[in-house]
């Protein structure tokens, strides 16, 4: 099992001057840790689920990767996840294309059908009912799949989206890795099965895990899908582990492997993310025994 660390605050030590030094800093933790995956929210203003107001500090999810991407070499980078709202599919696979080619192929196409209305509101961007977002993040994935790949610049023609050309260049240095964020098992969980490099979901419970993971198995059966090549890759927050019980998330995540999970992912909550990850880094040899 591999460990990955997902950042969704801002509001750290030494104030906003201090971001960018301290965002350098958990990109060196994180490598030197051995973590495999980095990630920040896709949102605008602050969400209520980490305690903190919408008024707190929130970066755009995209140019903070393209910062990570100058001071990191190894690890994954993503958004967990983006929001298929928030910009038209084809720039979108343009901006992930250019994360990729920048970091040296390391991108990650996290995404899913965003849900938080008060920021659409607040920005001005259409919030559609999900019955229509969930049938725009199918046309989506389908569009960066076309412009990913280099044999086809034709035209797409959805019934949400219309592109002349699917024109792509530079190609991607590595084919971006598709994470569909979600746990619904009508809609997301099929979307995985049939376009999805990866899951992702919250690691309430092994057993709601393994009964969220079952639903992805028989939507794999009908797609004709492999099971086994879709990765899975939860966010612990059951509790949120923190450096003083590192070892007792690790055994907690002993019944999350058995179920084949291949990655948790943790979440710093203190005024240094830097310190934090530094703290939790002995948990990833631990992790990797675990299978």
């Amino acid at each position: 099992m591999e460990l990955g660390f997902h950042l969704p605050i801002f509001d750290i030590d030494g104030g906003t001057t201090a971001i960018a030094g301290e965002l350098a800093r958990v990109g060196a933790a994180a490598e030197e840790a051995g973590a495999t995956w980095l990630s920040f929210m896709d949102h605008y203003f602050q969400i209520e689920p980490t305690g903190l107001p919408a008024e707190s500090n929130m970066l755009e999810g995209y140019t903070t990767l393209g910062y990570l991407a100058a001071h990191t070499s190894r690890v994954d980078l993503g958004l967990l996840v983006t929001g298929v709202t928030y910009r038209h599919p084809g720039l979108l696979a343009k901006i992930v294309t250019t994360l990729d080619v920048l970091s040296g192929g390391r991108a990650v196409l996290g995404i899913g059908a965003a849900w938080f209305e008060r920021e659409h509101r607040g920005m001005g961007v259409p919030f559609p009912p999900i019955a229509e977002r969930f049938e725009r993040l199918e046309e989506t994935l389908r569009i960066c799949a076309q412009m990913w790949d280099p044999e086809d610049n034709g035209p797409f023609d959805g019934r949400y989206y219309q592109l002349a050309e699917t024109l792509c260049s530079p190609q991607p240095i590595s084919r971006p890795k598709v994470l569909i964020g979600g746990g619904g098992e009508r809609k997301t969980l099929r979307l995985v099965a049939r376009h999805g490099d990866a899951c992702n979901l919250f690691g309430s419970s092994p057993e709601d895990v393994a009964h969220k993971l079952d639903v992805l198995r028989r939507h794999c059966d009908d797609a004709g899908r492999d099971y086994d090549t879709i990765r899975k890759t939860i966010v612990a927050n059951n509790p949120r582990p923190t450096p003083e019980t590192r070892d007792e998330f690790v055994r907690a995540m002993a019944d999350y492997a058995k179920l084949g999970v291949q990655t948790v992912i943790v979440t710093p909550t203190t005024g240094s993310p830097a310190a934090w990850i530094e703290g939790m880094a002995p948990a990833v040899p631990q992790l990797a025994d675990l299978g």
